[in-house]
């Protein structure tokens, strides 16, 4: 070997330090950036050259250091563990939200609650009882009626707002997916492209895999991966990316609660062919959004609205029935005290008795200063089967569920947490290991730098110094 070989040695050790602080110095510049995946310079010894002939007896020595590559340090199993622990917590958040949304539609307990009011609703008409006929009590028990119906029609409204918000989310979460999809497919074709040059995409690699993330929190898709560098990202199944292909979806279904339709997720190019999806943040909005059914267990916010409209409908009937078996203080029959919408009741109740003169206060018979049929209007409050009754349980069952689903947000996100933390252990840049790898590479640097000093004084003693001695 020859010895200006020597000097080809010492440079690839300085390129290979250099190209190993480069890697270094990006990892720190990068320590913020969200979606980063750690990178780290591969080398291999070049090997010595082939030596033949007869008298070929000495062993070669190595002519140096190759990059192999700039590796990703990133593990697929891991990433697709944070891909599905991602997707339920978020399905598990949305939903978690959403009913504590919808509790705070209650206002329970409190002074502004359907119960208090209530309480105050029928203790007015125990107050009339005692005084049929006078102005005071009669006005004061007919602005308390107003409060109820006003509060549950409020209530029914907030509610129809929020499933509202939440349907439109879902279109928005529906661009995004799609929006997400179309970039992905445009990153599989430069990916693929730069592998097969001989390339190293890993900044390509890791906004497609933040992307990729993205879907999979939104509908809980999962990812599958080719040969060529190529991902596929299918959701229940079903590819959405198919290397440049992209099959994009929408959101169907009613515009409003009103409508009654269930909203579903589906693929545009197939109507009719909606996705059945099992977590992800859509996925649990549209299970608030479904729609009531007979056995109670339809969408929250639909089953809410439900029961409003049926305390609606029996405190106006039983008010009313009431109404009709007495008398007022002038002896005629007595008329409705509410009116409503069978259709929609809880945003139509309205009270329609305007003064002291329409309260059936008392029974056939009995006399204008008889407040025996207010005083049994009183009891309705009490019943087992009552609008009092009716609202203690639809607040009992929001309640629980909303405590129910504040825990399994709570256990999913952990969950995720240690699935994010055992990616980060792995592909997430360390401050500390960086600077030791610059510290390290840089005294291999000055090292390379010494070995080619010393082959450099060895070859000017040869050329310029040999048979110098004696003279």
């Amino acid at each position: 070997m020859s010895t200006f070989s020597g000097l080809n040695t010492a440079m690839t050790g300085l390129n290979a330090a250099r190209l190993a602080m480069e890697t270094a110095g990006n990892n720190l510049a990068n320590v913020g950036t969200k979606g980063y995946t750690r990178q780290r310079a591969d080398f291999a010894s070049v090997g010595s050259l082939a030596h033949t002939g007869l008298l070929t007896s000495r062993n070669g020595v190595g002519q140096g250091v190759a990059l192999t590559g700039i590796a990703r340090l990133s593990d697929a199993h891991l990433e697709a563990r944070v891909r599905g622990t991602s997707a339920f917590a978020s399905q598990s958040d949305v939903r978690a939200e959403g009913l504590s949304n919808l509790e705070g539609v209650l206002r329970e307990p409190g002074e502004n609650g359907l119960s208090a009011l209530l309480n105050d609703f029928w203790a007015g008409w125990e107050d009339v009882a005692g005084q049929p006929g006078a102005t005071s009590p009669a006005a004061v028990l007919l602005e308390r009626a107003k409060a109820v119906v006003d509060r549950i029609s409020v209530s029914h409204t907030e509610i129809s707002t929020q499933w509202g918000a939440q349907r439109q989310n879902l279109d928005t979460m529906a661009s995004e997916v799609n929006a997400a999809a179309t970039a992905i497919s445009d990153l599989n074709g430069q990916i693929r492209s730069s592998l097969a040059a001989g390339g190293t995409p890993n900044a390509l690699l890791d906004q497609r895999a933040l992307l990729s993330d993205r879907i999979a929190e939104l509908t809980g898709a999962t990812v599958r991966e080719s040969p060529d560098g190529t991902i596929d990202v299918l959701i229940n199944g079903n590819a959405l990316v198919s290397g440049n292909t992209v099959r994009p979806v929408e959101i169907t279904g009613g515009l409003s609660m009103a409508d009654g339709a269930a909203p579903t997720l589906q693929w545009a190019h197939r109507p009719g062919d909606s996705i059945g999806l099992e977590s992800g943040r859509i996925a649990g909005v549209i299970s608030l959004l479904a729609p009531a059914n007979a056995s109670g267990t339809g969408g929250a916010l639909a089953e809410s609205a439900k029961s409003l409209n049926t305390i609606a409908m029996e405190l106006a009937t039983r008010v009313n029935d009431v109404q009709s078996n007495g008398v007022t203080v002038e002896g005629l029959q007595g008329q409705d005290f509410f009116s409503f919408d069978p259709a929609n009741p809880a945003s139509s109740i309205k009270v329609i008795a305007t003064g002291p003169k329409d309260l059936a206060t008392g029974t056939a018979g009995g006399g204008a200063l008889d407040g025996s049929n207010a005083s049994a209007m009183a009891q309705l409050g009490k019943a087992k089967d009552g609008p009092d009754a009716l609202w203690a349980n639809m607040v009992i069952k929001i309640g629980v569920a909303t405590k129910s689903e504040a825990q399994q947000a709570v256990s999913t996100a952990v969950s995720a947490a240690s699935a994010q933390a055992a990616q980060y252990s792995v592909s997430a840049v360390s401050l500390d290991e960086e600077n030791v790898a610059l510290l390290a590479h840089q005294h291999a640097f000055q090292g390379a730098a010494r070995v080619m000093t010393a082959v450099d004084e060895m070859l000017d003693t040869l050329i310029n110094r040999t048979g110098l001695v004696g003279r």
